[in-house]
This record gives structure tokens, sequence and C-alpha cells, in this order.
């Protein structure tokens, strides 16, 4: 009992759920719900009734939520595996006692492979082009706006010489 209080106390500085967590939720969530449907039964009122519901599906949404945390988990570790596998293979052994040097990747061959990546890398450069005109706007626009300003100053200042 000791260690599992233990467990328990060191499971708040551990990121995500761990076991021991899960299971004093679970039973803190059981116990509540015995202690709702004993009041039921006691007192036959429809209020422990609407807090049992509201228990069950804390309860169920805490469950949900873990498990929906160990499915991300596992789909990050096989996608980190993944890239380990690919990095694999794009590695090759020097003829040098076995030192790695980093391969590429042929994408296609001839014309239609380097069409094929003018024509990737055409497509990810349209956004960045459209971003940067919109860029050289505003800084054109914030230019005029500092001349205006700087042509009303001369114009006060023409003005308070007449006077």
């Amino acid at each position: 009992m000791s260690s599992f209080l233990t467990d328990l106390f060191n499971s708040i500085f551990t990121p995500g759920p761990t076991h021991t967590l899960l299971v004093a939720t679970n039973a803190s969530f059981a116990c509540l719900q015995l202690l709702l449907a004993v009041l039921f039964v006691a007192t036959y009122s429809i209020h422990f009734v609407i807090l049992s519901v509201l228990c069950g599906g804390l309860w169920w949404a805490i469950n949900w939520f873990v498990s929906e945390l160990a499915a991300a988990k596992k789909k990050e570790e096989e996608a980190e595996r993944l890239r380990n596998v690919r990095k694999g293979k794009e590695r090759q052994i020097s003829p040098v006692e076995g030192s790695e040097t980093e391969g590429e990747i042929v994408v296609g061959a001839g014309r239609e492979g380097s069409k094929a990546v003018a024509d990737t890398i055409s497509k990810e450069a349209e956004p960045l082009a459209a971003q940067s005109a919109e860029a050289i706007r505003k800084r054109r626009s914030l230019a005029g706006e500092m001349s205006t300003e700087d042509e009303w100053e001369k114009v006060e200042e023409e003005a308070g010489k007449d006077r």
C-alpha cells in the first residue's frame, strides 16, 4: 500500500498518464458512483441520479482521453520507427572502414524527374511569393504614410512662419 501511495505521488510529477494514476482515478470514480448509488437508495432523490450520470460521463471522458493519448503515442512511435528505417535506407556505408555518409534519393530519371521536381518547387513557392508581394505592399504603404506625415509637418512649419 505504501509503495502505491509513493508511486501515486511520483506519478503527479511524471508527464502523461501513468498506470498508478489511472488506477487511483478509476478507483475514486468507482467509490463515488457507489456513494451516489447508496445516497440515491437512502433518499430517492433525483439529484443523486443526475450527479451519477455526470460522474459517469466524466469518468468515461477521462478514460477516453487516456486511450487517445496512448493511441497518439503509439502512432508517433511508429512514425519515428519509419523515419529511422528511411534514414537507414538513405545512409550508405563508405568504403573507408564503415564510416557512414548521407546518400541522396534520386527522384526521377531524365526530364520527367526534373520536371516533377520543378513543378513541386514552383507549387511550394507560389504562396511564399504571394506573401512576399503583400509584405512589399505593406512596406510601401508604411513608407508612404511616413512621407505624408513629413509633408504635414512641413505645412505646419510653413504656416507657423507665415504668422
